[in-house]
């Protein structure tokens, strides 16, 4: 009997997996630039360059297409903050703070931002994005706190770790509007000053 054999499968599989690829980063980019209602299917099919069909086939409806884009980001979210210091850190905080910020005023910042305001009006997207946005969350206080050599077990550490990261997040939104990395550079400096003194002082 005749039949597919492995070795055919694998190429469609692999060009499959490539389509579905470039559907989901056209999604976020679409997203980033157009926001949510600039951003359909037919849109993002024509920017992936892939036909509307295909593009319906690996995702049925809108919502199919960019829950699966909320996905995407919080991994590539997660991949970049496990990447920061594969090495570590030497005890610099002011790279750590430097690093982290940069991670919130970078462009998988800005699409899951615009994921974040699609979310808002979008019933189906909203409980995705917020439990994806949680685990992310999460992993980022963690991976900060190791990065920083914070001890959580001490009152307010685990405190300043969140306003540092929610201080980053505040960067990344004004940034959106204009690129003060001035001001910038001269807030991640004070905050690595307050850093080294309240998670190095005595208990």
């Amino acid at each position: 009997m005749g039949g597919v054999s492995t070795t055919e499968r694998a190429p469609k599989q692999d060009r499959s997996r490539a389509t579905r690829q470039r559907l989901l980063e056209a999604a976020v980019a679409c997203l980033a630039e157009h926001g949510w209602a600039g951003s359909t299917v037919a849109v993002v099919a024509e920017r992936a360059g892939v036909s509307r069909g295909a593009a319906q086939h690996h995702f049925p409806t809108r919502e199919d297409l960019f829950t699966a884009a909320v996905e995407y980001v919080a991994e590539e979210r997660s991949t970049a903050i496990r990447a920061l210091f594969p090495q570590g850190t030497t005890g610099d905080r002011g790279a750590v703070v430097s690093a982290l910020v940069d991670l919130f005023t970078g462009p998988l910042f800005r699409a899951a931002l615009h994921l974040w305001v699609a979310a808002s009006d979008e019933d189906q997207l909203r409980s995705r994005v917020t439990e994806l946005e949680a685990r992310v969350g999460r992993e980022t206080h963690r991976i900060a706190v190791d990065l920083l050599g914070a001890d959580e077990s001490r009152p307010g550490t685990r405190e300043t770790v969140q306003g540092l990261l929610d201080m980053a997040r505040g960067l990344g939104l004004a940034n959106l509007l204009t690129d003060d990395r001035a001001r910038r550079e001269r807030v991640v400096a004070q905050w690595a000053a307050l850093l080294d003194k309240v998670l190095d002082s005595a208990p």
